[in-house]
């Protein structure tokens, strides 16, 4: 079964501004700005008749999409598509120790240590296998031929790798900003981007 699938990640909270860690553990809502940013989303696919909605279970990704649930759109939450764990690390401010930590973890993983995490966090190839419980059941749903999924930003760039069949490792090749947007086709054997990386709803914010 053919399907498209348009990936969004959450707009902007408080914490994404002032620099402090947020991942699967804290679940932060959107500020004034994500607000906007999920409206101009809305405004410019609104057209697109999604046939069902997924998210994260953080709020954030839920407030993101707010605007097509009101339109009755079908949703649910998935686990597998929760951002990734930064253990110690999060709700923290990102410091000279934790910047360097990150780096050293994310230098890394592009080295191709994907089971390597910050302390009591995930490993890129932990997330993996979560996601990829959550693709394989949006896959099997009948009926489900335009989809909406909100998610987050280290995990849908370590998302879009697999989908593609790019190395994890190079995941930090995907640019991502809020509510950025990649559109793919499932053609019942492999993952396509046919939009990458729009962000032209967010030019007159």
């Amino acid at each position: 079964m053919r399907k498209t699938f348009y990936f969004i990640r959450h707009g902007q909270t408080d914490l994404n501004l002032k620099g402090i860690v947020q991942g699967r553990g804290i679940d932060s809502p959107l500020n004034e700005t994500g607000h906007r940013q999920a409206q101009a989303f809305y405004e410019a696919f609104n057209h697109v008749p999604f046939d069902k909605i997924y998210t994260s279970t953080l709020l954030r990704t839920k407030q993101t999409v707010r605007p097509f649930l009101e339109q009755g759109i079908p949703s649910e939450e998935l686990v597998g598509l929760d951002e990734i764990s930064w253990g110690i690390y999060e709700g923290k401010e990102q410091d000279d120790t934790i910047i360097t930590g990150f780096e050293k973890v994310v230098n890394s993983w592009r080295e191709g240590n994907l089971d390597l995490s910050i302390e009591q966090g995930e490993s890129p190839n932990q997330l993996v296998a979560r996601q990829q419980q959550a693709i394989s059941y949006m896959l099997q749903q009948q009926d489900e031929e335009t989809v909406l999924v909100c998610m987050h930003g280290r995990a849908m760039r370590i998302l879009l790798c697999h989908l593609t069949n790019v190395a994890v490792c190079l995941m930090d090749d995907f640019p991502h900003t809020n509510t950025a947007l990649y559109v793919l086709e499932y053609n019942g054997n492999c993952f396509e981007i046919v939009d990458h990386y729009n962000i032209k709803h967010l030019e007159n914010l």
